[in-house]
């Protein structure tokens, strides 16, 4: 009897806190803070082309003997946001699409959520190009600021961090 009880109890728990529109493990934050185009079944559009391997020449280089962490290659369906003004108060979407670019602009972290409510960190993922200033997924990013984007990559999980490192933005 006391497995349905406490059943109940939790099932109170997060009424509760949607009632309030406090968020619960996996809810998007704000979600009254829609995107301004797509959607998570049909996206606005595409950032990123699949690689043929994980990691690009230039960051197994660089990387520690030679061996970059274990990473897969993934498509993820989510709306690009500030990932900073997310964290620190929850704001996402179309009435904040102007305040996240000018973020963008100004270096903040590049943001992924999905529709479960899950954060990922965008980033190039071809290391030296990156670090010398020579690809432009950024702009891209401020262009598709508050879109709901499909977004092909290299995905790394290290301690619960999230991370898709998309490929494709070499300036040529």
């Amino acid at each position: 009897m006391k497995k349905p009880f406490r059943t109940v109890v939790l099932l109170g728990v997060v009424g509760i806190a949607v009632a309030l529109g406090i968020a619960v493990a996996g809810d998007v934050l704000q979600p009254q803070m829609t995107p301004e185009k797509g959607t998570f079944d049909q996206p606005a559009g595409k950032l990123g082309e699949r690689p043929e391997h994980p990691w690009s020449v230039t960051t197994v280089a660089a990387s520690v003997d030679g061996k970059p962490l274990k990473a897969e290659v993934t498509t993820l369906v989510g709306e690009i946001v500030d990932y900073s003004c997310y964290l620190q108060v929850g704001k996402h979407g179309g009435k904040h699409r102007d305040c996240g670019q000018k973020c963008l602009r100004n270096g903040q972290p590049i943001g992924l959520l999905t529709k479960e409510g899950k954060l990922y960190l965008l980033m190039e993922e071809e290391h030296d190009p990156r670090r010398d200033g020579l690809t432009n997924f950024r702009q891209a990013a401020i262009d598709h600021m508050a879109y709901v984007m499909e977004v092909t990559g290299t995905l790394s999980e290290v301690d619960g961090q999230r991370a898709l490192y998309v490929t494709g933005f070499v300036k040529k």
